[in-house]
């Protein structure tokens, strides 16, 4: 037990300045035994606290915890349950009464004893203790217990004292004057046996040798008793009056605690109401402002501001447990909800108010800008002369501006009262729908009248015919036919006109007047687009978004595949976050623009076909620029939907060109020339290529030179074949001649491949219709030295074909003589007409070919008098011609036409 009682103080009260004074190994009464320990304890420090502590060992078994712990004042009876009889049980009464059963009689009786000595040294107001023996609680505490109870040191009288250095050096030397001291330890034990009584012997005479100084000593001692328990008596009163003090202080003790925990409770108390007091007291100014601020002017717009987020703060304070239990606290907040629910109505009221109000003073001057133009009977065109309507949309920046003073407040309405927020949001939209969709039809209404009533030509193209087609019929086409050359130029100018691709100075001023208009319209829609959206993101503080993957659907790709698709404006998307709700008002509000950019590029289609070059290049640029700025945004997915309708037109145009290519019909009468498709295709080309210059957009344009190009070629071989009047070769070589020009003048790098083809089908077929049409103009002579070349064929040596009869020199002579100089130059005129017959005035081949066919002319003559030299040697014969006469018959003949 001492092992266990060491242990417990190092352990459990030593860190918590306590003495353990006692112990006893106890079980609960009536239950399964789990021992335990009553420990009896007093603090170091004063003033002095008496425990009983209950500790136990843990779970593991391994170490001691303290479990419970009584103060001893609190003990009301200790029941040893039986005076007489040893009986290991006793109760302890505390606010309950515990049942102990201690593990013996003696150590239950010890702790018992201790507590009866605790309780009158410590305690005012004395322990009852029933059934325990009056011999256990008068007995004299044993020095080692008045030690402990007086607080010196708590280690038993009876415990291993240690021997200090002087005894242990008087042990040696007597034990080394005996030798047997370490082998005979009985017979060293009978000598100090014996030594110990001569010394008693000589004690005892030397104490009656000295009797008279006994009996003075005896005489001392009984003064000193007397002495002593005068001491005692004072001391005893001593302890009486300093009991009372102690029981004193220990009240005061007790109640120094509790006004400091008053103290403590009230500094908390305090805290809490200035908590309260702090975040959530408004003041007066702030629910004035709520109440009767001024909502107009900037001043008042700035105070409800500061009032409302005031509010807001009070309202959302973060309550600590408890509070809201607190009536002052219930009272407030539905003061502030009246506050909150007051301010919400009448700022909503005042900003429907001002919707109205700006509404209102919007269309009085859309009304005043545009009232000429609604006036039935009169001519628009003129009147917008007369008045100076520009093509400009209103600027909203000065209603953006008024608005955006109440941003904060809408904020804040947006936090507390969402179903307003959102009321506001609808009336916003509604009014914004209704004057955009008036200023937008205007805004187009102009833009229409300027391009169809400044000229008769565009009025003329204007409302006739379908987009990207010409207005004249499929039928009508059928019967077109080739005309003379001299009206080779009426004839094209006619169907470019008929295929609205006229290429003079007025169809430039008209298409050079669209495209400016188109970018004016571009112009004026994006920024004001790219406006409201700003706006509304800033006033109903929804955040811009870069991406919304989800909200677009696929369209037709413009390059073959797909591209991003917005819903049709009509229906509602799911609005799923701030960032869709953004695009959803945008898509409301503006509802009317895609419709109107898809009417205008149907009338600027009817215009003129060509339009969709200027409109595709105009809109991917707007597109692209979008795109940079916010690739999902409302005016990009818009933009690039009318750029799908703008790219099928643009292939409407491309295709109805090569339909018209393989729908025109020649004249059996008149000669070709240049087919009317490859001045187009010329027309075409020039005019793409200023248009597209630097454009996004390019790989479009070089499809569609792809596509025309080989429709090009295609149907001016069947043309050539299907020809009567001219010759196919001529067809050929005029036409890639024409086109290999075009393509080197424009120098279309994706057509160089085709550039380099319509070359070589030019020089082909130039080849080919010199050597058809120069034929064999010395028919005789070539006949004759045609055998002479079959002889030699047949093996007959060149120098013996003169020895043949049928190809001797007289018969060469004879041939030689049937063409002079004269029947030559003759020969030549008829074909040099025959070869301007046959080509046309535009293309300017005549002296090309004619050169040619003087150097095939030149290059036969020299055959023939290599064949002369070869097979008649020595026999000079000559031709009647030299090729000086040949150059100058050719260049005679074409000077004098």
């Amino acid at each position: 037990m001492t092992a266990i009682k060491h242990a417990l103080q190092r352990d459990i009260f030593t860190p918590n300045d306590e003495r353990l004074l006692s112990i006893v190994n106890v079980c609960k009464a009536g239950k399964k035994k789990k021992n335990c320990f009553l420990c009896a304890t007093v603090t170091t420090e004063r003033p002095v606290q008496v425990k009983v502590v209950k500790v136990k060992k843990s779970d593991k078994g391994d170490f001691y915890k303290r479990q419970i712990a009584w103060a001893l004042r609190d003990l009301a009876v200790v029941d040893a349950k039986d005076a007489i009889k040893e009986n290991p049980e006793f109760d302890l009464h505390f606010e309950k009464i515990y049942k102990w059963v201690a593990s013996s009689t003696a150590e239950k009786n010890a702790f018992i004893s201790c507590i009866w000595k605790l309780n009158q040294r410590y305690l005012r107001k004395k322990i009852d203790f029933v059934n325990v023996s009056s011999q256990l609680l008068e007995e004299s505490v044993p020095s080692g217990e008045n030690q402990s109870v007086t607080g010196g040191d708590e280690e038993a009288v009876d415990e291993y004292q240690e021997l200090n250095a002087r005894e242990e050096q008087d042990i040696e030397i007597m034990m080394e004057g005996c030798e047997c001291a370490i082998s005979n330890a009985e017979a060293f034990a009978e000598r100090l046996s014996r030594e110990l009584q001569v010394l008693d012997g000589a004690n005892i005479q030397s104490i009656m040798a000295s009797e008279k100084q006994v009996n003075i000593l005896m005489k001392l001692l009984d003064e000193a008793l007397k002495e002593v328990d005068q001491i005692e008596l004072k001391l005893s009163s001593y302890e009486e009056m300093l009991q009372s003090v102690k029981e004193q202080m220990d009240q005061i003790s007790e109640s120094n605690h509790l006004i400091h925990l008053s103290n403590t409770n009230n500094v908390k108390l305090l805290s809490e109401i200035e908590f309260l007091v702090n975040h959530m007291d408004l003041a007066k100014g702030h629910i004035k402002a709520l109440q009767e601020g001024d909502l107009a002017s900037s001043r008042g717009i700035e105070a409800c501001t500061n009032a409302a987020d005031a509010l807001l703060q009070c309202m959302n304070v973060a309550l600590r447990p408890g509070h809201d239990m607190l009536l002052a606290v219930k009272e407030q907040q539905q003061h502030f909800s009246e506050l909150r629910e007051q301010f919400a109505r009448r700022l909503a009221n005042h900003l429907n108010n001002v919707f109205v109000q700006q509404f209102t003073q919007a269309l009085l001057q859309l009304y005043n800008r545009s009232y000429f133009l609604s006036v039935p009977g009169h001519d628009q065109s003129s009147t917008l002369a007369q008045h100076s309507v520009e093509l400009t949309l209103p600027n909203h920046h000065p209603f953006h501006r008024d608005l955006l003073r109440y941003a904060k407040l809408m904020e804040w309405l947006k936090s507390t009262d969402y179903g307003k927020y959102e009321g506001l949001t609808k009336n916003y939209m509604d009014y914004l729908s209704r004057l955009y969709e008036r200023e937008i039809k205007d805004f187009f209404e102009v833009a229409k009248i300027k391009m169809t009533g400044t000229t008769k030509e565009s009025k003329k193209f204007g409302l006739h015919g379908s987009s990207g087609k010409l207005t004249g019929s499929t039928s009508s086409l059928n019967k077109l036919s080739v005309q003379s050359s001299g009206n080779r130029r009426s004839q094209s100018s006619s169907l470019l006109d008929m295929g609205n691709m006229s290429a003079s100075d007025l169809d430039v001023a008209d298409r050079t007047k669209f495209d400016k208009i188109f970018e004016q319209v571009l112009s004026e829609l994006e920024p004001l687009c790219l406006a409201e959206q700003d706006f509304i993101s800033k006033f109903f503080k929804l955040q811009q978004h870069q991406s919304m993957p989800g909200s677009m659907t696929e369209a037709e790709d413009l390059d073959g595949g797909t591209l991003p698709r917005q819903h049709n404006s009509g229906a509602p998307l799911p609005v799923s976050s701030e960032k869709d709700m953004i695009r959803q008002m945008m898509i409301k509000i503006f509802r009317c623009i895609e419709p109107e950019l898809n009417n205008l590029i149907a009338l600027g289609d009817k215009i003129d076909s060509f339009n969709s070059l200027y409109m595709l290049v105009k809109m991917s640029h707007h597109v692209w620029t979008a795109q940079n700025v916010d690739p999902a945004s409302f005016l990009s997915t818009t933009l690039g939907n009318v750029l799908v309708t703008i790219k099928r037109n643009f292939d409407k145009c491309i295709s109805n060109q090569i339909r018209q290519m393989e729908e025109v019909k020649i004249s059996k009468k008149s000669k070709v020339g240049i087919l009317p498709f490859v001045t187009e295709f010329e027309e075409f080309a020039g005019l793409a290529e200023s248009i597209f210059k630097n454009a996004e957009r390019r790989g479009d344009l070089d499809k569609a030179y792809t596509k025309l190009i080989r429709g090009v070629f295609v149907n001016v071989e069947k043309v050539a074949n299907e020809s009567q009047k001219t010759p196919r070769d001529v067809v050929m070589m005029e036409n890639f001649h024409h086109i290999f020009a075009t393509l080197s003048r424009l120098k279309i790098s994706c057509l160089e491949a085709e550039k380099k083809e319509a070359k070589q089908k030019y020089t082909d077929h130039l080849q080919s219709y010199v050597i058809y049409s120069l034929g064999q103009p010395l028919e005789k002579l070539n006949h004759f030295f045609e055998g002479v070349e079959a002889r030699v064929a047949q093996g007959i040596r060149e120098e013996e074909v003169s020895y043949q009869l049928a190809f001797n020199k007289q018969e060469l002579r004879k041939v030689i003589k049937e063409y002079p100089g004269k029947e030559v130059k003759k020969g030549l005129d008829n074909l040099y007409k025959k070869v301007d017959k046959h080509l046309c005035e535009e293309e300017n081949l005549l002296q090309v070919v004619w050169h040619s066919m003087q150097d095939e002319f030149i290059r036969q003559y020299k055959h023939f008098e290599g064949l002369i030299a070869r097979c008649y040697p020595g026999s000079g014969v000559t031709m009647e011609f030299t090729i000086q006469d040949i150059l100058d018959y050719c260049s005679s003949i074409a000077q004098s036409h």
